[in-house]
């Protein structure tokens, strides 16, 4: 973590949705940094789910984990009790969805309002950071090639609707009403904004990220995102970030978190350089115009935060996908 590696002892923080893909990640690092974290897991009695977070560090002494669901308001409370801040993780990754309402909408809206309106009954809480993404921003209107988006920027709704980009309107959604109830709270309230996360992968199951990396060594290839250009980072600066906004004072907004963006003929030439063995295929035509132009993180590298290289992520990423056995 590029905000320290010091260990000292701090105080009481709860992190939503803790056995997902980046949640573990992000306990592991407040835990290294001597927190104590409260993570909220849906089901205790499954190990399968819980076991990779409790052989962390620090896990004996420093973690508990709490069974509760955000649909239930009432059965947040355990969990925030005596707590100083709020990372809120949890919301359904899904891309592929039959009932986009009862599947995406629906949880993340109201999933976040429940945490924060669970969080106004605790005042020991003084600040919540929530993880968004990039999707709030990348679909603005039909015009976006010339474009560098920032934390300005929204998504449509009307073209994420006519588009079926489910998942990115149900961040958005989600982010907008969390940003209208938090207007008049007493907690400071934050969002970060990655893109596609890479990097270590320490729940069981793989993510959808790290799939989209396995199919193409696999030598699979992804029309569907021929005309998205993506933003790719670390999974280690993703928590940084947020661990950044929420000890730094200063912070305050939303914080886009995105170290390189690339097109999808792009990334298959870096992963057909890199790993030679695999059966990378270029199959998307070089002129073919991506989405948009690129994805703007100054304003959380002015807070402090100093991304990693690519290549980096992709070999975590890969070596992940190697010692789970999957390729």
């Amino acid at each position: 973590m590029e905000v320290g590696s010091e260990s000292v002892m701090r105080g009481t923080v709860c992190v939503t949705g803790a056995t997902g893909y980046f949640a573990s990640w992000l306990v592991k690092c407040l835990l290294e940094r001597g927190y104590c974290v409260r993570g909220t897991v849906r089901d205790l009695k499954n190990p399968a789910k819980t076991a990779h977070l409790l052989k962390l560090f620090g896990a004996k002494e420093r973690l508990q984990l709490v069974e509760a669901d955000i649909l239930d308001e009432r059965s947040l409370d355990a969990a925030l009790s005596g707590c100083e801040g709020v990372f809120h993780t949890a919301s359904p990754v899904i891309f592929y969805v039959d009932d986009p309402q009862a599947q995406l909408m629906e949880p993340a809206v109201t999933g976040t309002l429940n945490v924060l309106k669970a969080c106004t009954n605790h005042p020991t809480i003084n600040r919540v950071v929530m993880t968004s993404s990039t999707a709030t921003v990348q679909y603005p209107d039909d015009e976006l090639s010339d474009q560098v988006l920032d934390e300005s920027n929204w998504s449509s709704v009307e073209l994420c609707t006519r588009l079926k980009l489910w998942y990115a309107l149900s961040k958005m959604l989600a982010e907008q009403a969390a940003w209208k109830f938090s207007e008049d709270k007493k907690y400071v309230f934050i969002s970060i904004l990655p893109s596609a996360i890479l990097g270590p992968i320490l729940p069981p199951t793989i993510t959808s990220s790290a799939k989209m990396i396995l199919d193409i060594l696999k030598g699979d290839t992804l029309i569907a995102s021929a005309l998205i250009r993506m933003g790719y980072v670390h999974i280690d600066d993703v928590a940084s970030a947020h661990i950044l906004a929420y000890e730094k004072q200063e912070a305050n907004g939303r914080y886009m978190c995105s170290s390189i963006d690339m097109s999808y003929h792009e990334l298959e030439e870096l992963l057909q350089h890199r790993y030679p063995n695999y059966k990378v295929p270029i199959s998307i035509p070089k002129d073919i115009k991506p989405s948009y132009t690129g994805l703007s993180s100054t304003k959380i590298q002015k807070l402090g935060l100093q991304f990693k290289g690519i290549e980096e992520s992709f070999d975590d990423t890969i070596n992940s996908l190697i010692e789970k056995g999957v390729l």
